[in-house]
């Protein structure tokens, strides 16, 4: 457990480091991007716990990191087309998650994982319109990767499944975080 999340804090750390070198510090945007790749990390550090008590802080700065996210993409600039195109199929995905997930979440924790569900679905909407609005297509690749990183939490937390998900969930959170570390520093997300 020790060496997991001495591992998790190195890496989080990483992307904030990134983040802060990209200079992200330097306008509104990148700074709240920070904000959501710190409350990132604070999740990082909560689902290294094993109980339910860590999971839901580890899901609540999640979704504050979400909220943070869709802040940041709203600031860069939101093309309507591009968000009507985005949300037929991320709405589509949302309502398979939720109904695959529902038999299997525990009653105290389904108004929590339906808001988070519908949280990062936004994100992933908020993150093409605002492509389409000119911003860096990296915060369009990290979201998805974010998506379908948590769908491998999901698996182990909820459904606890015997499989292995972090082998892929991980190094697709990872590399999201990176994503939007890097998109920080866009002129054209500012």
């Amino acid at each position: 457990m020790q060496a997991a999340a001495s591992a998790k804090f190195f890496a989080s750390a990483g992307f904030l480091a990134t983040a802060i070198s990209a200079g992200a510090l330097r306008h509104r945007f990148g700074r709240i991007v920070f904000a959501g790749l710190l409350l990132s990390m604070s999740g990082d550090m909560f689902l290294i716990g094993p109980s339910r008590q860590h999971f839901v802080f580890g899901l609540f700065s999640f979704l504050l990191a979400h909220v943070a996210y869709i802040t940041a993409f709203v600031t860069a600039g939101q093309d309507p087309k591009w968000a009507g195109f985005a949300a037929i199929p991320v709405v589509a995905v949302a309502v398979i998650v939720l109904v695959w997930l529902q038999p299997h979440v525990p009653e105290n924790l389904a108004m929590p994982v339906d808001a988070y569900v519908i949280v990062i679905s936004l994100m992933v909407i908020t993150a093409f319109s605002a492509r389409g609005a000119g911003a860096s297509g990296l915060i369009v690749a990290g979201a998805l990767m974010f998506f379908v990183s948590d769908l491998s939490v999901a698996m182990q937390r909820i459904i606890e499944t015997d499989f292995p998900t972090f082998v892929w969930g991980l190094p697709l959170y990872y590399a999201a975080q990176l994503c939007f570390a890097l998109a920080a520093s866009h002129s054209s997300s500012q």
